[in-house]
């Protein structure tokens, strides 16, 4: 009886331990573009336990979505990887998407940032 209840209590505390770690992603976007099928590439570490490169953010006719790195079986494409619960896909995807959309904001504002400098240079240079 105690062996069982010990074993309880173990699985509780994986499962306490599992529910706190769920979410802790560090995601890298590369390449992010605003336009285009292929709208970023990123690597994302999951738990600082596994990495996970090749992934991407596409569009297609119902907007932007998570790609998962795939490889092609005849004329299939399977995912290499993949969340195995819905909660956890929705996790992943989430964490991508707002990374992806953090690294095009930034890209935007740095761009807006540059041509007011890339201005003044040209009226300087034609003085």
């Amino acid at each position: 009886m105690a062996k069982i209840q010990t074993q309880a209590a173990e699985q509780a505390a994986l499962e306490k331990t599992a529910e706190q770690n769920s979410g802790n992603y560090d995601v890298r976007i590369f390449g992010a573009k605003s336009s285009g099928t292929q709208r970023a590439t990123a690597s994302v570490n999951i738990n600082g336990a596994f990495a996970i490169r090749g992934v991407k953010v596409l569009e297609s006719s119902r907007g932007l979505f998570v790609a998962m790195p795939q490889y092609k079986v005849g004329s299939e494409y399977k995912d290499i990887c993949f969340p195995c619960t819905k909660e956890s896909r929705e996790q992943f995807n989430a964490a991508v998407m707002k990374a992806y959309e953090q690294a095009l904001n930034q890209k935007q504002s740095q761009a807006q940032s540059d041509a007011p400098a890339a201005q003044q240079t040209q009226t300087m240079g034609g003085m």
